[in-house]
């Protein structure tokens, strides 16, 4: 029996126009994604009234994201939803990807005892947005409007207002903000007169749900070049409940049209899981067809109205990016809109907004195209070298690292008009980088109990003091009780963790919050010296760290203008883990993909003949002969068509 989500209907909402002499409403919210529900949520629970529109009387049906990092669940959590969405979802540590019938690599996300999540879970789109659905459906700040769609859009300086077309007819609504989360075919894009820029890549892939219980791990399978569909692509993922995805590359000559009809998909499906030596029955719940983009606005405020999510930018699936960024999409821009509803910040915040979530789409593309470069190569000189990187890693595991899909982290705010400098030859976490949640444990007047960072910085702004003694502490927490009343309602909490043999008191002391960290793992996990301070965004990002206590009181006055102060160098942090030699390796690849595609057609292998003699004569004979022996070991290499990941060894 299939154990497949069908989301639930809802019927069409009757509502009244706002009429002329009514105020406008606070915010308007069109398209009910996980993006837009975000934004929704994170506005709510800062006091400000909501209306959502969406166009559908359901949440989306089918898989469509699945894949949903640690930084997101943290996002979940403050937002209020993450306790019901852990519940269900799967969770998952690494991969493996496949040529033909060899291993070519297996990896493993970082994750260690101090995590307070694993680094990836999978469930489907369409379950997140329930669970996102029933929150904001129980809260009474929220009004949520099914079955209407925006028809035509009138901005002023003042307000917008919106033409709304619902199963009860016309209707007509004015608000003072409006947030566009309305996906990639975005209808507030197309009102406004805007268009996405960037580029779509060569490829398309075939998406499918099966229910199929199988024993195979829960991790991201890929297998390029497979004997069960020569030449493509195959990828899966467990979700919860025995639902699979299945995505495959199809063919540049094949019909499209064709190939997504349900008996072709289902033979593609069969012959695949038939040389997995699958015996167990499967049954197909749901389809559908993608291609990569990596696209993007200018700018992702339209005088009041702001974009969000799909409606802002898309970024290759590869690597899992689109739900995650624009989780973080949401989470910003709900802190900073609220502000600026509030007055506690000029409109120049939201400005800050759209500069550090386009950068942020910058950052995904620059790694998601590199994986799409290997999943879906779009021209000669990539589909060459990819094949050959793939060949090479049979023998040469080195070269496995290129085909890595590089998951997605949390991205960065270096480069914010809001995140300020540090001092030169400042390590560790800088502002701009996201605070990593962890394990802590806090000095209660009965002792330490268990608890995390995400949980004790709470849904607002952090002040967090390292290594502080009694008085430290005490300027702290008087800082952070004068943030808070500047910046109303939204909260902000004092964090210290005492320095060696200080006593900070705890009885009594409401507004602070006091670690226990006897051997120094979280300072350490920092980067942080006794005496520095961290204030840290309500989306998790770190505003500032300083040294000097006393410039804390600064941090207000830069919240309301967007700006940092000027004083110090730009945060910057060397955004890989690669080595040494796997950076070269990647710069080969990538340079000798783009001398390919430069090279004339009738020239490709006088190219590549030239390029090995001058190689050559700058190496040692014995390594020539070497190079020569593994290159010519993997051209004649022929898959045996027997699957070397079965169920047996799984």
């Amino acid at each position: 029996m299939s154990t497949y989500f069908q989301p639930q209907k809802y019927p069409a909402t009757e509502f009244a126009s706002t009429s002329a002499t009514d105020e406008a409403l606070p915010v308007v919210v069109v398209g009910a994604g996980p993006v837009g529900m975000g934004v929704v949520l994170g506005l709510a629970q800062r006091g400000i009234p909501v209306t959502v529109l969406e166009a559908a009387d359901q949440v989306s049906f089918g898989s469509r994201a699945i894949c949903i990092s640690r930084h997101s669940l943290e996002v979940a959590a403050r937002l209020g939803f993450g306790p019901e969405l852990e519940k269900i979802v799967l969770p998952w540590v690494g991969g493996r990807s496949f040529y033909r019938d060899e291993q070519v690599l297996h990896f493993e996300m970082t994750h260690g005892d101090h995590d307070v999540r694993g680094p990836m879970v999978n469930v489907s789109q369409s379950e997140i947005e329930q669970i996102m659905t029933d929150t904001l459906l129980a809260h009474p700040l929220i009004t949520f409007h099914w079955s209407s769609s925006v028809a035509g859009v009138l901005r002023s300086d003042e307000d917008v207002t919106l033409d709304v077309d619902t199963a009860f007819g016309a209707r007509r609504l004015r608000a003072r903000w409006v947030v566009a989360a309305d996906g990639g075919r975005s209808r507030m894009r197309e009102l406004a007169g805007i268009r996405l820029q960037g580029n779509s890549y060569q490829g398309n892939y075939v998406i499918a749900d099966i229910h199929w219980e199988s024993t195979l791990p829960a991790e991201r399978m890929v297998w390029f070049d497979p004997p069960s569909n020569p030449g493509s692509t195959i990828i899966m993922h467990q979700q919860p409940r025995d639902i699979w995805r299945i995505d495959y590359q199809l063919d540049s000559a094949d019909d499209a049209e064709l190939e997504t009809q349900e008996d072709r998909i289902r033979d593609r499906i069969t012959r695949h899981l038939d040389w997995l030596e699958n015996d167990v029955p499967w049954t197909l719940e749901w389809h559908g067809f993608y291609r990569a983009h990596a696209l993007a606005l200018d700018d992702f405020t339209h005088g009041r109205i702001l974009f969000a999510g799909d409606a802002a930018h898309l970024v290759p699936i590869f690597g899992v990016r689109g739900l995650n960024s624009g989780m973080e999409d949401a989470e910003t821009l709900a802190w900073t809109l609220a502000a600026v509803i509030h007055g506690t910040a000029g409109e120049s915040l939201l400005q800050a907004y759209s500069a550090e979530r386009r950068a942020a789409w910058q950052q995904n593309v620059d790694n998601a195209g590199k994986s799409t470069l290997i999943m879906s190569p779009g021209s000669h000189g990539y589909r060459t070298t990819r094949d050959a990187v793939l060949a090479l890693a049979t023998t040469r595991p080195e070269f496995g690292h290129l085909v890595n899909p590089r998951q997605s982290s949390a991205t960065h705010a270096h480069l914010s008009p809001l995140t300020w400098p540090v001092a030169v030859g400042t390590t560790g976490v800088l502002p701009g980088d996201p605070m990593e949640d962890r394990r802590v444990r806090v000095t209660t007047a009965d002792g330490s109990v268990q608890s995390s960072l995400n949980r004790v910085r709470g849904t607002g702004f952090a002040v967090l003091g390292v290594g502080v003694d009694p008085a430290g502490a005490r300027m702290i927490a008087a800082h952070a009780s004068a943030l808070a009343m500047a910046l109303s309602p939204e909260t902000v909490r004092a964090v210290v963790v005492p320095a060696p043999g200080a006593a900070v008191a705890v009885a009594g002391a409401a507004d602070l919050t006091v670690l226990d960290d006897p051997d120094g793992a979280l300072a350490q996990a920092l980067g942080a010296s006794a005496g520095d301070c961290f204030v840290i965004r309500p989306d998790g990002l770190v505003l500032c760290r300083v040294r000097d206590l006393s410039l804390l009181g600064d941090v207000r006055d830069h919240l309301k203008t967007a700006t940092a102060p000027a004083l110090g160098v730009v945060p910057t942090h060397t955004e890989t883990t690669a080595t040494p030699d796997e950076l070269l390796r990647e710069n080969v690849w990538m340079g000798l993909s783009e001398a390919l595609d430069q090279a004339g057609e009738s020239d490709r292998e006088g190219f590549l003949t030239r390029l090995a003699l001058l190689l050559g004569s700058q190496s040692g004979r014995r390594e020539f002969e070497e190079a020569l022996a593994a290159a010519s070991h993997v051209s004649g290499k022929v898959s045996s068509g027997t699957p070397r990941h079965s169920h047996a060894d799984a």
